[in-house]
C-alpha cells in the first residue's frame, strides 16, 4: 500500500481532471457580452446550481484517449463529494470538505490533496462566485447553456466547461481541459436532488492513510 499526503501541483491537476464530472469537448463559444444579450446569465445559473445542497446519480466518464468508465456520485454542500467507480476501474474519490482522497482499490494506493488546490473547491462552495473574470466564455444554444471558467488560482492552466439545461438550470455535464488541451468528460444521469446521506459517505479514513504512509516509509528504510 502506498500513500501520499504532500500535494504535487502537476499531479493535483491531473487527479482533479481525471476524477471531476466533465462535459462535452470543444465548442464554438460566443463572447460573454453576446451571450448575455441572448439571456444567458452565468451567475444566476451558478447560483441555482449552488442552491442544490445534495445530489446523487450515475455518471459515465470519457478520458482523453477515449477510455470509458462509470459509476455513482454523491454531492453535499459545502465541500463534499464522492465518486464510486465501477469495475474494472475500482477507484474511489472522496472529499470531506477539507481534503480530497483518491483510492485505487486494485493497487491499494491512497493520494491525499487539499480540496482548496483542486477545481472541486469552486464547484462545491456554498456560493459559486463568478466575479473577477472567472468566466472565460458563454454560449447559449436552444438546448444547452455552456459556461467556460478559468482561474489560475484555482485551476492552474486548466479550464472547466459546465453545461446546463437553459430552462431548468440543471447541470447536465462538465469538462476539465488540462494545460495540454486534453479533456476529461463525464455525463450525469438518473440524478436525484434533496437526498439525505449518512455522514459515512464522505468520511476519509485519515488513520488508514497515515498508517499506509508510515508503512511505505518503513519499507524504504529496509
Amino acid at each position: 500500500m502506498t500513500a501520499s499526503t504532500a500535494p504535487r501541483p502537476g499531479r493535483v491537476r491531473r487527479a482533479a481532471a481525471a476524477f471531476a464530472i466533465a462535459a462535452a469537448a470543444a465548442l464554438t463559444i460566443l463572447p460573454p457580452t453576446q451571450a448575455s444579450a441572448q439571456g444567458a446569465d452565468p451567475q444566476r445559473i451558478a447560483d441555482h446550481f449552488a442552491g442544490v445542497r445534495t445530489m446523487t446519480g450515475e455518471f459515465v466518464q470519457f478520458g482523453p484517449k477515449g477510455e470509458q468508465t462509470g459509476g455513482k456520485f454523491f454531492i453535499e454542500r459545502p465541500g463534499k463529494i464522492r465518486f464510486n467507480y465501477e469495475e474494472p476501474s475500482d477507484f474511489r474519490v472522496i472529499a470531506d470538505g477539507q481534503s480530497v482522497v483518491i483510492n485505487n482499490g486494485r493497487l491499494n494506493t491512497w493520494d491525499l490533496y487539499p480540496l482548496s488546490k483542486t477545481p472541486l473547491k469552486l464547484l462545491l462552495d456554498t456560493r459559486i462566485d463568478l466575479s473577477g473574470n472567472k468566466v472565460r466564455s458563454v454560449r447559449q444554444d436552444e438546448d444547452l447553456t455552456t459556461i467556460q471558467l478559468q482561474d489560475k488560482s484555482i485551476f492552474g492552466d486548466s479550464t472547466i466547461t459546465m453545461m446546463f439545461d437553459p430552462k431548468s438550470y440543471e447541470l447536465r455535464q462538465w469538462t476539465i481541459t488540462d494545460a495540454k488541451g486534453k479533456d476529461t468528460t463525464v455525463m450525469i444521469y438518473n440524478v436525484q436532488e434533496g437526498v439525505a446521506f449518512d455522514p459515512s459517505v464522505f468520511t476519509i479514513d485519515y488513520a488508514r492513510i497515515t498508517e499506509a504512509s508510515q508503512g511505505q516509509g518503513a519499507n524504504r528504510g529496509k
